[in-house]
């Protein structure tokens, strides 16, 4: 009963017509820069805070978490089409929803894409709003032992995304990995794989190596081919709408990317990617049916897991900001200083002192998954125009964008530069057959892991035994050995080989 009447008391702030104006203006910027490569949330969400010190506190919170949960959705247009991720967890919707518009059918990828979020949204939202107190509980359980146990699971996981050879998927990891470590070490502010060069000492962003990798790899690799063979949208678009048989195939990935996205929404450290990457390997693990299209080469599971986990994980990340203050990635961090520019005190008394912000907002949420249904499903057959587009007007335009991007991202010509760099390793790692996504799993969860793994060694005094004392960090290391055991047995590893075979 307490649930009803706090709804009705959020929809109450959220149906305003001032607050209705912010929550459009942030799906609009959201899709808008999900689309735009490069940009992302963080980046806007920056540039736009101090704009919102005009602003009523809920009016400039809906419209953050609208830009937030606006790029999940638009990030996956870019991923589909030119097989280019606009956000950091649409990396794992590029593997399928592109080979998916390769063969004429980014109408319907896009639509699962569409219709998955919308869902994930609504029911993410509703987690937010009558389970935050309990799965806070939850979140309080994982030390820093715990986060490197469930890093280590993530990229065992990883493994068996890769399509192709065990041995090229771990080198992946290993060289994201190792490219992780490029930067400045947190604890002794030294120097690291830095080269001397100055514009390293902050690190590789993701975006340099994901634009590199993904969009200007695939670039040179059509560019080396004669105009009759390049791959890029050289089939008709058939349909804008998936079929029936499709919607059977959606379903059951959609309920179970939902569902694996409120759960590891709530984990600090980047919970949509983590969500996404762990969706799409409990998708490749779930027996493919008869006449199904295998992962890799366009299975449209492959696009609504992901996509659903990504948007149910950004709405339950407000869990632990909004229940105990804590940030659960960089994007809520924003929110924090939001709130604070407002003199609210993100943490448990928010719902108490200030129970229209807290419901408001949970409330604007629904709210914004509408707009965005709304805004996303009839630009379907816009976004389809580009691929009409000539090749060679399209790269050029490419190339420009994510110059345009990963410049705006830092202010920094080197970024460029190395985009190109990373261009070039992208094209070998094409010709080499090498899958580029556990790179960047590896890559995004490095800093993290190492992070954990130094604050667990702290706290226990230099005792490793830490990772297999403590309950829940052995359990998760016990299903990462279990794992790992299962896809190296003889007769799984066939199958998997099997099942990665290319007509």
């Amino acid at each position: 009963m307490d649930l009803i009447n706090n709804l009705s008391l959020g929809f109450g702030v959220a149906f305003t017509p001032i607050n209705l104006m912010y929550a459009f203006i942030g799906c609009m910027l959201g899709t808008l820069i999900g689309v735009l490569p490069g940009i992302g949330p963080l980046a806007t969400i920056a540039m736009l805070l101090p704009a919102t010190y005009a602003l009523p506190p809920v009016s400039a919170l809906i419209m953050l978490a609208g830009i937030y949960y606006g790029a999940q959705y638009g990030g996956s247009t870019t991923a589909i089409l030119v097989n280019l991720p606009g956000e950091s967890s649409s990396v794992v919707t590029v593997i399928d929803g592109y080979q998916m518009a390769r063969k004429g059918r980014a109408g319907p990828a896009l639509a699962a894409a569409g219709l998955g979020s919308f869902f994930a949204g609504c029911v993410g939202t509703l987690v937010l709003a009558a389970f935050a107190v309990p799965l806070t509980e939850v979140a309080f359980k994982f030390g820093p032992a715990e986060y490197f146990s469930l890093m280590i699971l993530g990229l065992i996981g990883a493994v068996v995304l890769a399509s192709g050879s065990l041995l090229k998927a771990i080198g992946m990891i290993l060289l994201g990995l190792l490219l992780g470590l490029v930067g400045t070490d947190v604890n002794s502010g030294v120097a690291r794989y830095s080269m001397d060069i100055p514009e390293l000492t902050d690190g590789i962003g993701f975006i340099v190596i994901a634009m590199g990798v993904f969009g200007y790899g695939e670039i040179i690799s059509n560019l080396g081919m004669p105009e009759s063979e390049r791959e890029v949208f050289t089939a008709d678009v058939k349909g804008l709408m998936p079929t029936m048989e499709d919607f059977k195939r959606m379903v059951p990935a959609v309920l179970r990317g939902t569902a694996m996205g409120s759960i590891l929404g709530i984990l600090p450290g980047g919970g949509a990617v983590m969500a996404a990457f762990a969706a799409y390997t409990l998708e490749k693990k779930t027996k493919l049916h008869p006449g199904e299209v295998p992962f890799g080469q366009g299975n449209i599971r492959g696009v609504a897991a992901p996509e659903s986990a990504n948007n149910a994980a950004s709405q339950t990340s407000f869990i632990p900001l909004l229940t105990l203050g804590i940030p659960p990635n960089a994007v809520m961090a924003l929110m924090v200083g939001a709130m604070t520019i407002h003199n609210i005190q993100p943490g448990p008394q928010v719902m108490t002192s200030n129970p229209q912000l807290f419901w408001g907002l949970i409330a604007s949420m629904w709210i914004g998954n509408a707009m965005l249904i709304i805004l996303n499903l009839p630009l379907i057959g816009m976004w389809i125009k580009l691929l009409s587009v000539p090749y060679r007007w399209l790269f050029p335009a490419i190339v420009l964008f994510c110059a345009i991007g990963v410049y705006s991202t830092n202010n920094n010509t080197f970024d460029i530069w190395l985009v190109g760099l990373f261009g070039f390793v992208g094209y070998v790692f094409i010709k080499l057959g090498m899958e580029p996504a556990p790179l960047l799993l590896g890559f995004i969860l490095g800093p993290m892991m190492e992070e954990n793994l130094r604050r667990a060694l702290l706290l226990s005094r230099g005792d490793w035994s830490v990772f297999v004392t403590r309950g829940l960090s052995a359990s998760l290391l016990a299903v990462a050995a279990l794992l790992l055991l299962i896809v190296l047995l003889p007769s799984i590893k066939k199958k998997r080989e099997e099942a990665f075979v290319e007509d």
